[in-house]
């Protein structure tokens, strides 16, 4: 005699009243244990048992029931951000990141921007202010984009230990969760790219003082002309990260005589220097070649388009969200983690006396 195993019988009517996870796993063929790994994404679902137990939430309109499962696992699903100092284009694309993260793992962000100055009197106050209310909620876990040194220390004073906290801040390696850029390599690459075109009269207009990011790639800088035997100097006229802090030091150098290649603290900067120079009858890469920081979008549009250092700030908001996660599910803390930036070579750059 053949036997044949028949598929599950799928029920023809949907339930009384509100549909149940049971109800799912009977009309998916399944048990409740493999519909609950199938929403938590804990431990293997097969592909063809997923794509049942998709048909049957979509046959049976259910829904989770979100308040009864962050009950049962102390979470609420929520993350704190909180993002310090004016918006720019580094951290508006770490937001974007950290959202489209938080979107995929079905998390949701509230974000607090504070375009506050590290030195104002009243920043302590502020942020401590900020991050009570963030606990208050309360959040799982707090992602803190900041290009200040010492705030994390001053959040884990506030905080305890109980609470994850994953840092977006341009630190040298550290033992704190801390996602980085990485300044440091960003301005040594670039500057080496100029010291290899055969410049050695190669100037640096920095970022602002008191910026992470800006004591970083001053700091690559100086290490890249070191190595080469030759003398760094630093222009350090930024207030900010605009277009304006380039033009300053584009007003006051002389290609040839001052310099002949520049390294940019960011391509605002570097657009605000080339600004500057074009005022005074000079033009790259004729008069002198120039790498910004960033390759935002606008970057390959400039007059000429600009050679820089990608780098992947959004990718850096995803992999700061991970971290959390990460810390979230296993209880380790997250390790120190930096990006790779790219040096994208454009024209205006080229090398000595071509």
């Amino acid at each position: 005699m053949n036997t044949a195993t028949e598929a599950p019988v799928r029920p023809s009517a949907k339930p009384a009243g509100r549909p149940s996870m049971a109800d799912v796993a009977r009309l998916a063929g399944v048990s409740t244990q493999t519909v609950s790994r199938y929403f938590t994404g804990v431990g293997y679902v097969r592909d063809d048992t997923r794509d049942r137990i998709a048909a049957a939430v979509e046959d049976l309109g259910y829904r989770r029931n979100q308040s009864a499962r962050s009950f049962r696992n102390q979470r609420t699903n929520l993350v704190g951000v909180l993002s310090m100092g004016p918006i720019n284009y580094g951290s508006a694309e770490a937001l974007t990141g950290l959202g489209l993260a938080a979107r995929t793992a079905g998390l949701t962000l509230t974000i607090t921007q504070m375009e506050v100055e590290r030195d104002d009197p009243g920043f302590r106050a502020d942020v401590s202010q900020t991050l009570e209310h963030l606990l208050s909620i309360p959040v799982d876990g707090i992602v803190v984009v900041t290009p200040y040194a010492g705030v994390e220390d001053l959040l884990r004073d506030r905080m305890g230990a109980s609470t994850p906290l994953v840092t977006i801040s341009d630190r040298p390696e550290t033992d704190d969760a801390v996602a980085s850029i990485h300044s440091h390599e960003v301005a040594l690459r670039g500057t080496r790219h100029l010291l290899d075109l055969g410049h050695t009269k190669v100037v640096h207009v920095a970022g602002p003082a008191g910026r992470n990011e800006a004591h970083e790639r001053t700091r690559g800088y100086v290490d890249a002309m070191d190595a080469a035997g030759l003398e760094p100097v630093v222009v350090d006229l930024a207030t900010d990260w605009s277009p304006r802090s380039g033009q300053l030091a584009g007003l006051r150098l002389r290609p040839g005589d001052d310099f002949t290649a520049v390294l940019c603290g960011n391509d605002e900067i570097a657009l605000g220097f080339l600004s500057g120079m074009a005022t005074r009858g000079f033009r790259a890469p004729d008069d002198f070649s120039i790498v910004g920081t960033d390759d935002m979008p606008a970057a390959a549009y400039f007059s000429p388009p600009l050679t820089t250092m990608r780098l992947d700030f959004r990718g850096l908001g995803v992999h700061a969200f991970s971290m959390l996660q990460s810390e979230l599910a296993t209880g380790e803390r997250a390790r120190y983690h930096a990006g790779d930036p790219e040096l994208v070579v454009r024209g205006s750059t080229k090398p000595v006396g071509s």
